[in-house]
């Protein structure tokens, strides 16, 4: 069993920068691909990003290209979300979650964390 747990949220600016980070426990982190989703009020759960599970190749929506960056540190466990230049539609709870298949479908992914708040001001 591989808990998640997610920290880094808050309340910030339009144009302003947030890191999200994902501690993994409970299980062999390296094995998984990791990914970010995020949901807003009224909204289903939609992808964010994802990782492979050696941190060479990684996905990204197309709402998020060119502004936030996923990566993973194997040896401590950790993926984070850097999130630049962040707008208010960026609101929503954010969830780390673990798969063993490199995927965008929340479908496929078998862990998740409880999730952390996003929220942008304009």
């Amino acid at each position: 069993q591989v808990t998640l747990v997610e920290s880094g949220g808050g309340l910030v600016q339009a144009g302003d920068s947030l890191r999200l980070s994902c501690a993994a426990s409970g299980g062999t982190f390296s094995r998984f691909v990791m990914g970010w989703f995020r949901q807003a009020p009224g909204k289903e759960r939609e992808f964010v990003a994802a990782v492979t599970s050696s941190g060479y190749s990684t996905l990204n929506s197309d709402s998020v290209k060119g502004r936030f960056t996923i990566s993973r540190y194997n040896a401590e466990s950790t993926v984070t979300l850097q999130m630049n230049g962040l707008k208010p539609e960026d609101t929503a709870v954010y969830y780390c979650a673990a798969t063993t298949s490199y995927s965008r479908s929340s479908a496929t992914y078998d862990y998740w964390g409880q999730g952390t708040q996003v929220t942008v001001s304009s």
